[in-house]
């Protein structure tokens, strides 16, 4: 009797709480859905921003698709966001793991840590490409000739640059998830361990690692689908050059909407981006299973 009895009751607890979520599904139609609509249309029109839209089907999807100027942005996307995760990745972990601690001195370290993250791209990209300069940078005013290379004019080796800088400003934000992540595992893993005999190596591998899995998913979608976006850093320091070594797909289609005017074509490299990103968002969860909001203390 009283389970058919509490279950109404659960019910109607629970649909009063559905209106909490409006305000965030009205914001994300208005600001989400209905610009992406906007967009998917704009992709089958011609308009150079300022004149009479004109609608003309698929000629700016086969422009966007046939040209290899796409192609080459796209490979330097899948570039820079595989070098940027491979970077990021294993020093964000180890630093979250470190400045978890409680001990004082990390403390102080991890406000050291997270100040490029208050800092803006755009500032950020500034700073490094007065430090770069081969003639007036960091080389020069050390007397450092190994610094004092073209770093954002050689080709072979601007990329990685763009990816340290990249990882340098973005590091930071990931510390601080995996050291929220790490204060949620409880202490009486770590003590059960210590008394089985088993090192620092050891609990990372079998406690830390496997009880920051949903962490560690959040982290990647993040650094992964957040590399589609990396376009005022990109802008400021490189321009996209030299050549076409660092225009990114982001970048690509901002030249391509304010610098060759053809909005038709920008919009149809936005929703190739929208889709690369929902993929790889999706793909990504899929790595946490079918029940992605299940605690990472399950099987505790």
């Amino acid at each position: 009797m009283s389970t058919t009895t509490s279950s109404p009751r659960r019910a109607r607890d629970k649909g009063p709480s559905g209106w909490l979520a409006a305000p965030a599904l009205v914001f994300f139609l208005v600001f989400a859905i209905i610009p992406l609509i906007g967009v998917v249309a704009l992709s089958f029109t011609r308009w150079d921003g300022l004149g009479e839209i004109q609608v003309d089907g698929f000629s700016s999807w086969k422009t966007v698709l046939t040209d290899p100027v796409t192609g080459n942005a796209l490979w330097v996307t899948a570039k820079i966001m595989f070098f940027s995760f491979i970077v990021q990745a294993p020093i964000s972990l180890l630093l979250g793991v470190f400045t978890a601690g409680g001990q004082k001195y990390r403390a102080a370290l991890a406000v050291l840590y997270f100040i490029p993250l208050l800092l803006s791209s755009a500032a950020v990209a500034i700073a490094y490409k007065a430090l770069l300069d081969p003639n007036f940078g960091l080389g020069p005013g050390l007397g450092l000739p190994f610094l004092a290379q073209d770093w954002l004019g050689n080709s072979d080796l601007v990329l990685f640059v763009v990816v340290f800088v990249i990882a340098w400003q973005f590091v930071p934000f990931h510390t601080l998830i995996y050291q929220g992540g790490v204060r949620q595992i409880p202490a009486s893993f770590y003590e059960a361990a210590q008394i089985d005999g088993a090192g620092r190596v050891q609990q990372f591998l079998h406690i830390t690692l496997p009880q920051l899995k949903y962490t560690i998913i959040t982290s990647s979608t993040l650094m992964v689908v957040g590399s589609l976006a990396y376009f005022d850093l990109v802008f400021v320091l490189t321009g996209g050059g030299p050549g076409y070594t660092t225009r990114l797909l982001p970048l690509h289609m901002y030249l391509t909407g304010f610098k060759a005017n053809d909005m038709g074509a920008a919009s149809a490299l936005g929703v190739i981006l929208v889709v690369i990103g929902l993929g790889l968002a999706l793909l990504l969860q899929r790595l946490g299973g079918r029940n992605r909001n299940a605690s990472q203390l399950e099987g505790a």
